[in-house]
């Protein structure tokens, strides 16, 4: 079984370990820094590792009502950032976490960005960006419908799959008590507001100002954002991004192999290093 770092339930908001150049990992929408709990120590001997969690997501800063914009998602993560005291830092998000980093890269926050599954890749009021919020609305009104009874399905890798197909190739790789809490998690009022803002907010704009080094990179079986229909406007919004396709895996790619993920932002981030670290090499 895979090691995880120690995140816990009461104290979930961020996480700080490792040494090395600095990395700021940013989960998606719906998530906590849990989600990357069996990637971080596979991480950490290379950097200096901060998971944040963001604005309105469960553990995370409160956002007022309304106020569940990319600018106000992006600014407390900024704020964390701060206070760890990165001015800039390599920066690896997921899904809405993959939009985040990407507009860190364009404030030149970012040494280095790797978007796993970009969000943002659609026009305003689209077919495609409604699809989402359907999706995402219905994840929400199921999480409320498990309730009390979410322990039954955690406990049982079938239920597991069925219940979360469309996030993991592999549901039945997590474990019951990280599956719990996935489900605990999607409840916070960060999502709906966000859902509510994305309906009217444009796509991700302005990525052609990125001058950091990109990676995008698109799991093979995505279900909630697949590249066909969301990706491509974003890799051709970056030029000088590289994509790659993660092979085996789902939209929540961390989760599903920790060791493809930790080893292509390892790998990425020690290209455009200040100093190479030791012992990575590329594959």
């Amino acid at each position: 079984m895979a090691r995880a770092a120690a995140i816990e339930p009461d104290n979930p908001s961020t996480y700080r370990g490792g040494s090395g150049e600095p990395l700021v990992l940013v989960h998606g929408g719906g998530g906590t820094p849990r989600l990357w709990r069996t990637t971080i120590p596979l991480l950490e001997p290379h950097h200096d590792v901060l998971a944040v969690t963001l604005a309105g997501h469960f553990g995370g800063s409160e956002i007022r009502r309304g106020g569940a914009t990319l600018e106000a998602l992006v600014a407390a993560v900024e704020a964390d950032m701060d206070e760890a005291g990165f001015d800039t830092a390599h920066v690896a998000g997921g899904s809405l976490g993959a939009w985040v980093a990407l507009e860190l890269g364009r404030r030149g926050r970012a040494r280095s960005v790797v978007a796993i599954a970009p969000a943002g890749g659609w026009e305003r009021g689209s077919r495609e960006v409604r699809r989402v919020v359907w999706i995402y609305r219905t994840l929400l009104t199921g999480s409320r419908l498990l309730g009390r009874f979410a322990h039954l399905v955690a406990g049982r890798p079938r239920l597991r799959r069925l219940a979360a197909w469309h996030h993991f190739a592999h549901p039945e790789r997590i474990s019951p008590d990280d599956f719990e809490y996935m489900i605990a998690a999607v409840g916070a009022p960060g999502l709906l507001e966000g859902l509510a803002w994305a309906l009217t907010a444009p796509g991700a704009e302005n990525l052609h100002e990125i001058t950091c080094p990109v990676l995008l990179a698109f799991p093979e079986t995505d279900h909630i954002l697949p590249r066909p229909r969301y990706g491509e406007r974003i890799v051709k919004a970056i030029p000088h991004a590289e994509v790659v396709e993660l092979p085996g895996v789902g939209h929540a790619a961390m989760v599903d192999d920790p060791e493809l993920v930790a080893r292509t932002i390892v790998v990425f981030a020690a290209r455009h290093a200040a100093a190479q670290p030791a012992g990575v090499a590329e594959r």
